[in-house]
């Protein structure tokens, strides 16, 4: 099972846990990691996820997020294809970042988007063209424990 973390699910371990849904998903995204680890269900990168990462100004977070990212199977590099999914995407009102996010995630055929971002979520729940399955952490340690 192939599985896109976006950035926001990345740094969620790291995020100050003052409501129990924060330390509830630093949980299953870092349970997430050790599955990856143990290879048990792979982990995709991306360029977007790598752009997005050097964007952030705490190098904690940056090594953070790269070190989470260098235990990936496969890296996805962005295309014309990508771009032109991105396009689309981007049309059906999903942030421009976002949108790269889920077309490389589709192009790598990914399982499962994982993120923490409540209206990414409600977006994509309303999108039915979508090749990849968008969930929260804590969805997608349901989905998986089944």
């Amino acid at each position: 099972m192939k599985i896109y973390l976006d950035a926001c699910a990345l740094q969620r371990p790291l995020d100050t846990p003052n409501q129990i849904r924060i330390v509830l998903e630093a949980e299953a995204v870092l349970g997430l990691i050790a599955l990856f680890e143990a290879g048990q269900f792979e982990l995709l990168s991306s360029d977007a996820l790598i752009y997005e990462t050097e964007q952030n100004p705490l190098p904690a977070r940056q090594e953070h997020a790269m070190a989470i990212l260098a235990k990936a199977k496969e890296h996805h590099r962005l295309s014309d294809q990508a771009k032109v999914r991105a396009a689309q995407l981007t049309e059906l009102g999903f942030k421009p970042l976002d949108a790269l996010h889920l077309a490389l995630a589709e192009s790598g055929h990914a399982d499962y988007f994982c993120t923490c971002d409540d209206k990414l979520l409600r977006k994509a729940q309303k999108i039915a063209d979508l090749q990849v399955k968008v969930v929260s952490p804590l969805d997608l340690v349901q989905e998986i424990e089944k």
